[in-house]
């Protein structure tokens, strides 16, 4: 299975990817891994984006594409793979088509989770991270048995710099205008797969499986 798994902050992509994952053993990458992974390993394109991450920026496309090649180069990767983060703007995609046809690996889909902006505020503002375990907790849709303590560790759970509203919405402003035209271009390829991103979590994960034939 080669996917590519879509959706805004907010939409569960993350609960999503690890059901994925437990069931089919699929490689989960996400950009900051392979970021990470190529830093820890020392490559030259590895050290390129340290520089960028120390100072804070933006790692450039050219790095970034490199990175991304070096990972799917990789041969567990071979065996299956569910992009997280990548591409995120149709230069992106133009450039991972180029790398798949390179390593003669076709896309079994490109999964989309969607959900409206004003439930994505909702979810994102409330959500809590462990300090300590790095465990995620919700105030309404998935709250601690004790506010602000987590349930698996004990640790104090605390709201992200990111999580706040003013940041969500430039978050999902940046999204749409950077992200979106990604759906059209995926259309006109035949592997998008739209998915409701507002119903029970195993509903939105029995139609993900069943948007891949799975």
């Amino acid at each position: 299975m080669h996917i590519i798994l879509m959706g805004p902050p907010g939409a569960g992509k993350g609960t999503q990817a690890e059901k994925l994952v437990e069931e089919f053993k699929v490689r989960h990458i996400s950009t900051g891994d392979m970021f990470r992974a190529a830093v820890k390993a020392g490559t030259e394109l590895g050290k390129e984006a340290k520089k960028y991450m120390d100072a804070g920026g933006l790692v450039p496309d050219v790095v970034t594409i490199g990175i991304v090649r070096e990972s799917l180069s990789k041969p567990e990767c071979k065996e299956g793979f569910m992009l997280d983060g990548f591409p995120r703007t149709l230069e992106q995609a133009e450039a991972l088509d180029g790398i798949l046809k390179e390593l003669g690996i076709e896309l079994d889909g490109v999964v989309n989770i969607s959900v409206p902006d004003a439930e994505l505020v909702g979810r994102v503002t409330g959500r809590r991270i462990c300090r300590s375990c790095g465990a995620t907790f919700h105030v309404s849709f998935n709250p601690s048995r004790v506010e602000g303590v987590c349930d698996k560790c004990g640790g104090s759970l605390y709201q992200r710099d990111d999580d706040s509203e003013a940041t969500v919405k430039n978050r999902l402003a940046a999204y749409h205008a950077q992200t979106e035209p990604l759906i059209a271009y995926y259309k006109q390829q035949g592997v998008y797969k739209g998915i409701d991103g507002l119903q029970a979590i195993d509903k939105v994960y029995a139609d993900v499986k069943a948007s891949l034939g799975k």
